[in-house]
């Protein structure tokens, strides 16, 4: 079968059409900030600059908001386009950036907590749960390596600091100095604190303090299932949040599923005078003497701004919307410097209930060999949402989304029928590689729908269908890692292409500091 998320089922927010809406070649009204895209990054832009009082423009391409934070309907079942394991809705501190963003446009959104981060399958059989008590999580991992116990606790105190650091400050756009000032007068300590993380990975500092080789895997491994990368290329900054909120806002599931939360945050915008249009694909992020100054679309509608904010990536934006002959120079530099990531090859499964055994959890990693981690096919991803909301499937039933890395050129130059046949036979094979801990999976299928990174790049407009990018070569930490101002006047970025990277609550902080810089930047 072939996936086609979103559904053209599934319900569609209200479009309110703008002046010249379908008329090619016109011109239509200016607005102090169009966002092409409504990723969860592009919207928490728009909701911060809506609230602000400026005038928003989403341009979104597809027929629902949210990007890889959408969902799609088939057969009784709502299913989340991308992952279903979700930080940033605690209730306290400043890295709640979810709960934030939906407060700052009169939303909320009900939430159900997950009390274990993940599941880990390991080769020979480690088994290890990050519970959302800390203290048992340390327990069982101490169990596991005993000779390790004084490491492990340094190690994982030291991503402790990492996020206090963070959790003293009002996180907002470090490109603006008049807010460095502030924050760093307020806290100086956790200020400092940060500039001495910035450029370190998280391999180097877990070697201060682990020496077991299968220990230093599994660490790898805990980045790898957020950052896709091992410990070594991932920066401390964002191993800090990650290893740390878990146990502190934790994880916690949205009522309705994901795709609620760009649903929130689109009744935020509109309500709070913004605007977004579907089946708008913007063609061209239009310059005039070298600055950004509106969009052109597919229909060749232009719409003027006085500021352009893409949530696209930095592929997408610098090499399509862009003309070749204006890429700034520093964006060439960035793209040696870091490069695509893999794309995935998803499976949305429903299940008979009974498939799943007495105290199964909500996500799972899967991987047998050590040394296919980062391979295609390596690392098997599972989240089952309806452990924790049964009504997104039938009664009696359960959805079971598994993914797992795949790049875009295993999936090109073959034939419609050739297509078909190597997704069915993927399929088969990561459906008989969890009957290790689903057995008689097969036999409780119910649905079963099959995605590439070509249904990725088709349905998200992601170059390659990639997660994001990821460093070409050891780097110094978040260093390298652009801010949301491009050197093109007028034009911004936002997403996961931009600091600090990938994760729905990392996009929203990069949607908090691009609406922050433009807020200055316009006098709001």
């Amino acid at each position: 079968m072939s996936a086609v998320p979103p559904s053209s089922q599934s319900a569609v927010p209200s479009d309110r059409p703008l002046r010249s809406q379908n008329s090619a070649d016109q011109t239509s009204e200016a607005f102090d900030a169009i966002v092409i895209g409504s990723g969860i990054g592009g919207l928490v832009t728009a909701t911060q600059l809506a609230a602000k009082g400026a005038t928003v423009l989403v341009l979104e391409r597809y027929l629902i908001p949210g990007g890889s934070a959408g969902y799609f309907e088939r057969q009784g079942y709502r299913f989340d386009v991308g992952a279903s394991m979700i930080f940033g809705f605690g209730s306290q501190g400043t890295t709640n950036l979810l709960t934030r963003a939906l407060q700052a446009v009169n939303m909320n959104l009900e939430t159900l907590p997950d009390p274990v981060q993940i599941h880990y399958h390991l080769p020979e059989q480690l088994e290890l749960k990050v519970h959302r008590d800390y203290e048992k999580f340390l327990q069982e991992l101490i169990a596991q390596f005993p000779h390790e116990a004084q490491g492990i606790r340094q190690f994982y105190d030291e991503c402790w600091k990492v996020f206090n650091c963070l959790n003293a400050i009002e996180l907002l756009s470090l490109e603006e100095p008049r807010y460095l000032m502030r924050v760093f007068f307020q806290n100086p300590l956790a200020c400092l604190g940060l500039v001495k993380y910035l450029p370190q990975n998280v391999g180097d500092i877990a070697r201060r303090y682990i020496s077991d080789p299968v220990l230093l895997k599994f660490i790898d491994i805990e980045c790898y299932c957020w950052s896709v990368v091992p410990a070594t290329l991932t920066p401390m900054i964002n191993a800090g949040m990650v290893f740390s909120d878990r146990h502190y806002g934790g994880i916690n599931y949205p009522k309705g599923g994901v795709g609620q939360i760009a649903q929130k945050l689109v009744e935020g915008l509109e309500k709070a005078g913004g605007q977004i249009r579907y089946r708008s694909r913007v063609t061209e992020i239009l310059m005039e003497q070298d600055q950004a100054v509106g969009v052109k679309l597919a229909t060749g509608e232009v719409i003027r701004a006085k500021r352009v904010v893409s949530n696209a990536t930095r592929w997408d934006t610098f090499k399509k919307l862009i003309p070749k002959d204006k890429m700034p120079r520093s964006e060439q530099k960035w793209q040696q410097r870091y490069h695509k990531s893999p794309s995935f090859f998803s499976l949305h499964l429903g299940v008979k209930a009974e498939v799943l055994p007495l105290g199964t959890e909500c996500h799972h990693i899967v991987l047998e060999d050590w040394t296919q981690m980062e391979s295609s096919f390596g690392t098997i991803f599972v989240s089952i949402p309806t452990l924790l909301d049964p009504d997104l499937a039938p009664e009696g039933h359960h959805i079971i989304h598994t993914f797992t890395p795949s790049w875009m050129e295993e999936w090109q130059g073959l034939s419609p029928k050739d297509y078909e046949e190597k997704k069915e036979s993927m399929a088969a094979q990561l459906v008989d590689r969890l009957e290790a801990i689903f057995p008689g999976l097969a036999a409780g299928l119910d649905y079963q729908e099959a995605g590439t990174p070509r249904t990725h790049r088709r349905f998200l407009g992601r170059d390659d269908g990639t997660y994001g990018p990821i460093p070409s070569r050891k780097l110094m930490g978040l260093l390298g890692m652009p801010f949301n101002r491009t050197t093109i006047p007028g034009l911004y970025c936002v997403g996961d292409s931009t600091f600090p990277g990938q994760g729905l609550n990392a996009v929203a902080f990069s949607g908090f500091a691009c609406a922050h810089r433009i807020g200055v930047d316009l006098g709001l």
